[in-house]
């Protein structure tokens, strides 16, 4: 309940308007959409003669997060409710009103009463100085999320930052992040990053976004997308046996659902701790809206009249602006100067270091794909040039984007974006007739020959393409078969090397329950049929780590043992180099790979499979057989 106090109607008013607007959730996703946020004037107004919510009746439900960081600002975020229930808004805009319509009501069920929120950032624990801090207000009109912009901040800096209910000593818990160089910077320090995909609720823990943690072993996250999925239990995963079913039990389509699924997946304590202690980087993915989503359509709902009526009065339309305000408003991101209201796609500038690209090929404007009933047609049209993952637009800023890089000096361009990018050949592997995944790269052949035609034309190399989406791990040279020589053996003739990660907790392409045998099998059809592709492993769940620097970039990939228990463990599964210059990955006695291989299929190669594994919590290294005692035996 609000407790007592009285404001008068204009004080109210002037201070509601002054701190509900420092509360970025409140504006639109894009700055050129404006009537797409939510009207601060009518929040103040209802809210005017109310009191804020009692600091004791309110908790910080999902923990604090940050995002987004610049070289003088960084996006901080939290959510302080009265209940870890989410917005109630359950109705659908219809009729002659605007595609998306965020008014109070009727699509709102409504609080009365403003929560009043303090924050603070320092780089130091204890606060002594601030670097920025500030009061905003926050409702049921935006979940009871806040996120704000800090501000005044110095370049490649660790800051802490903390939320607090005013007038009181409920306080959220402290947070770390951390600044990007500015763009003239000489950066001398290696940069480290873990770059995530794929995170399934119901399929099990998310252990390994806690082992950076653990570890500390980086200064930011990269995700690539898919941070939730769309489905019911047992849709795709049974979260029973691990009590993890994912809310609302339904396949989301409202926006009451995609900001309850966002927020039970934040529940996590591994994705917690990941948001508390590291700055963030996201897209989105497909199934941040729905699976195999395009511009006009997904896998399971079109711009038809039959879609439109089976899946509830609902638009393919209006379900994606539900996702993508929800994921506004949960996700530590910026609003993005942009010439429509799905654009996700940026650019961060690490000093002279390198450009991170960060692309959107599934929901912005790509064109058809393959939705399973029209296979054969999407192979047939896979090389039509108009065909594009990105939409023109995006197109064109991300070709200039590294044209820019490179000419500006900044020693790499890493992109990230949500699919392999390398043509992958998988008919044998996967058992399908058809030899190509047309819902990725392969699907849309001109789009990637006009980005390699701007690579390999431009002189732009140094190039590290980041991917997700897949469920394993490749790691291929990057070549324009066909159109350039390209010597396997050597990587000569490349124009840059992709990493590509395994997911969270989805489940192996291969099948859930596939035996790391079998998994290994079809990992050694793959790198024999494809030329490019040096390593690959379809068995285990897990991340990577990048560590880059201007004479090299690191990558390091980590197998997570099992998701079925929470714990952290993790196997190193395979080291690669890329020195700066050689455009390829880097052979070490014939081999692309640093050392032992663990697990999959590389070229010139065996694996080890030593299941050596390393408890990220206690510093201890076994060798894991799947026991729960596994982790309590000491050190080898």
């Amino acid at each position: 309940m609000a407790r007592g106090l009285c404001f008068s109607f204009l004080a109210l008013a002037g201070a509601a308007s002054a701190t509900f607007s420092g509360n970025i959730n409140y504006f639109s996703p894009s700055r050129h959409h404006a009537s797409l946020g939510v009207s601060i004037s009518k929040v103040a107004k209802r809210t005017y003669a109310n009191p804020p919510w009692d600091p004791s009746k309110l908790n910080f439900t999902h923990g604090i997060a940050s995002g987004d960081p610049y070289d003088d600002s960084v996006i901080l975020w939290t959510r302080a409710a009265p209940s870890s229930e989410n917005n109630q808004s359950n109705v659908t805009v219809s009729g002659y009103v605007p595609l998306y319509d965020h008014s109070t009501e009727p699509y709102v069920a409504k609080s009365d009463s403003p929560v009043c929120v303090d924050w603070k950032i320092s780089t130091s624990k204890t606060f002594e100085k601030l670097a920025d801090f500030g009061t905003v207000y926050t409702s049921s009109d935006i979940d009871f999320t806040i996120k704000v912009e800090a501000k005044r901040l110095k370049p490649s800096t660790t800051y802490y930052y903390q939320f607090a209910i005013c007038n009181s000593n409920n306080r959220s818990p402290i947070g770390r992040t951390k600044t990007i160089p500015s763009p003239d910077d000489e950066v001398t320090d290696p940069i480290r990053f873990a770059v995530y995909s794929c995170s399934n609720y119901p399929f099990g823990f998310f252990n390994a976004y806690g082992n950076p943690v653990r570890k500390d072993s980086v200064d930011y996250v990269i995700h690539l997308g898919d941070y939730i999925y769309e489905y019911a239990n047992g849709e795709y995963g049974w979260g029973n046996a691990y009590d993890r079913i994912p809310l609302p039990d339904r396949q989301i389509i409202t926006l009451y659902d995609y900001r309850k699924r966002l927020a039970t997946y934040r529940t996590d304590i591994d994705l917690l701790a990941s948001h508390q202690y590291f700055p963030w980087i996201p897209v989105w993915d497909d199934h941040e809206v729905a699976d195999n989503i395009w511009k006009s359509g997904s896998s399971e709902m079109n711009n038809t009249e039959e879609s439109f009526i089976a899946d509830g009065g609902v638009s393919v339309d209006q379900r994606k602006m539900n996702a993508v305000r929800a994921y506004f408003e949960w996700m530590p991101i910026r609003q993005v100067d942009m010439d429509d209201n799905l654009r996700i796609w940026r650019n961060f500038k690490f000093g002279n270091l390198f450009d991170l690209v960060m692309l959107d090929t599934r929901v912005y404007d790509r064109a058809i794909t393959d939705v399973y009933w029209n296979t054969r047609y999407i192979s047939e049209i896979q090389n039509e040039a108009s065909r594009t993952l990105m939409g023109p637009r995006q197109e064109a800023w991300f070709y200039n984007t590294l044209r820019d890089s490179s000419a500006r000096g900044a020693t790499w361009r890493v992109i990230g974006n949500q699919i392999v990018f390398s043509r992958i050949n998988t008919s044998a592997a996967t058992g399908e007739d058809l030899p190509f995944n047309f819902d990725q790269w392969d699907g849309y052949l001109a789009n990637r020959n006009r980005t390699f035609h701007t690579l390999y034309e431009n002189k732009v190399n140094n190039n590290v393409f980041l991917a997700g989406d897949s469920h394993a791990s490749w790691v291929s040279d990057l070549v324009w078969l066909g159109e350039h020589p390209y010597d396997p053996e050597t990587g000569s003739g490349s124009v840059g090397v992709e990493f590509a990660g395994s997911a969270v907790s989805s489940p192996s392409p291969a099948g859930q329950n596939i035996t790391i045998a079998a998994a290994n099998a079809a990992s050694d059809w793959l790198t024999a049929a494809n030329a490019e592709l040096q390593w690959q492993d379809l068995y285990y769940r897990g991340y990577y780590e990048l560590y880059i620097s201007h004479e090299r970039v690191d990558a390091a990939f980590f197998g997570v043992p099992t998701t079925t228990l929470h714990n952290g463990y993790e196997i190193p599964l395979a080291n690669f180099t890329v020195l700066a210059g050689e455009n390829r990955l880097h052979r070490t006695n014939g081999l692309p790979s640093v050392g032992s291989v663990e697990s999959g299929s590389v070229k010139g190669g065996k694996p080890t499979h030593s299941n050596l594994t390393h408890d990220t919590e206690t510093g201890r290294w076994f060798t894991y057989t799947g026991s729960e005692s596994d982790g309590e035996r000491g050190g080898e």
